[in-house]
């Protein structure tokens, strides 16, 4: 049975979610949540979860950063921006609408649970003038990253969904980390 784009995002939407819980979802368990799952919720994850492994994969540390680069915790939320807009895309074409307000400060909320709310709206702030600037920009250096974040994202979901793919989502995974370096050394101050 072939799978719609919509179908795909909340199947990787339930799978992605088993990785990150303790105990394995019943069939039932796992059915209810596919077909309940309501696909901007699945998006939002998915961003979210996406950028958690870039930020792992990547060997970057928020909670020192926090304290010596805070900067960079805009470039992360910047990244599960952009990721949510690769992921959301397609989505349009059925006449889906994003929230990016909304989806701004879930990604937020979930990357950076426990931060003063004062430093998440500087942050969610920071994330979103950068994901703006990027969206924008015209050169061809951020036209071929948007490009390169869009094939690693929609490849990442084919690994997932796809039991034919030549790829697994494990050998997908780190080239979110690499395309996070990148966005991470472009924000750095010299």
């Amino acid at each position: 049975m072939e799978m719609t784009y919509e179908e795909r995002l909340k199947f990787m939407h339930q799978l992605c979610l088993a990785q990150t819980q303790a105990a394995d979802p019943t069939e039932a368990q796992a059915v209810a949540g596919f077909t309940n799952a309501d696909v901007a919720d699945s998006v939002h994850y998915l961003a979210s979860f996406l950028t958690f492994k870039a930020i792992q994969s990547a060997g970057r540390h928020p909670a020192d950063e926090l304290q010596n680069d805070f900067d960079m915790l805009g470039v992360y939320q910047c990244f599960g921006m952009m990721v949510f807009a690769f992921l959301f895309m397609p989505l349009t074409q059925d006449g889906h609408t994003p929230d990016y307000d909304r989806a701004q400060i879930t990604i937020g909320k979930t990357l950076f649970d426990g931060l003063a709310p004062e430093m998440l709206a500087e942050l969610i702030e920071s994330g979103f003038h950068k994901f703006k600037l990027i969206a924008e920009a015209e050169s061809e250096h951020w036209q071929e990253y948007r490009e390169n974040l869009d094939k690693v994202t929609i490849s990442y979901m084919i690994a997932t969904t796809d039991d034919d793919s030549p790829h697994s989502a494990e050998d997908v995974l780190p080239l979110f980390g690499q395309l996070l370096s990148q966005l991470c050394e472009a924000f750095t101050a010299d």
